[in-house]
């Protein structure tokens, strides 16, 4: 754990200590009034370097000004637009055996289920398949009790590459929409704090219930900025900076 006047607490686990070999840990802090900043996050800029961050803010959309328009819209809703790029961020970084689980989504829901936590959307059934297949190579785990903490929800997995801050990706396979000629299934993406099931419950559900709250899209940065410097894999950058 790490903490300094002005600035939130953070830490991470796991750490292997060992007294003959030094462990290192990268620990970002904000400072509690850092605000989210999406300079590099215009619709012109998300298109030519994001392009399928923009390819799928834009699926549906009459045309690219329809599109740009929407966008506009969710720009207005910092928290949200914040958990959208951290969630493609971090499932464009995930390897299935064949392509990433971004590459499997086609079209994103506009409704008011786009919240900071989470977003639904139409994703392609074969991903769960490439899901079951990276569980048995220990990359996934099914998340037990599935419907009690979504929903409607029929099957989820959660990724168990890091210590805090794994993506899960649950479906909902009753709900469907044919998209270019495929039948879509709905897939519900988000990144837990915690990777312990019970401390998921207790730490998270339980205590965001209890104060109507919701996963902050800047500790899940955080979390997985940490987590991914301590697995050695690229930094974490989602198109935004918190300031």
């Amino acid at each position: 754990m790490a903490s300094a006047t002005g600035y939130e607490q953070a830490g991470f686990f796991p750490v292997a200590v060992n007294p003959n070999v030094p462990a290192i840990v990268d620990i970002m802090l904000l400072r509690k009034s850092a605000t989210f900043n999406f300079r590099d996050a215009s619709w012109s800029k998300l298109t030519q370097n994001y392009p399928a961050y923009a390819g799928l803010l834009a699926a549906g959309a009459a045309d690219d000004t329809a599109a740009g328009s929407r966008y506009s819209d969710l720009m207005e809703l910092p928290a949200v637009l914040a958990c959208y790029f951290n969630l493609v961020t971090a499932m464009s970084q995930i390897h299935l055996p064949v392509k990433t689980p971004l590459e499997y989504i086609k079209e994103l829901i506009w409704d008011d289920t786009m919240a900071q936590d989470r977003f639904f959307a139409w994703a392609d059934p074969a991903v769960i398949d490439q899901i079951i297949q990276a569980a048995a190579q220990g990359e996934f785990a099914p998340e037990v009790g599935t419907a009690l903490f979504h929903s409607g929800a029929t099957r989820s997995w959660k990724q168990v590459q890091f210590g805090e801050a794994n993506v899960q990706l649950t479906f909902h396979e009753n709900n469907t929409k044919a998209i270019g000629g495929t039948q879509c299934v709905m897939i519900e993406p988000d990144i837990d704090y915690y990777k312990d099931l019970a401390a998921h419950a207790l730490l998270e559900v339980i205590t965001n219930k209890l104060t109507n709250s919701l996963t902050d899209p800047r500790q899940v940065y955080v979390l997985r900025w940490i987590a991914g410097r301590h697995a050695g894999i690229p930094n974490f950058e989602p198109p935004y900076t918190i300031e």
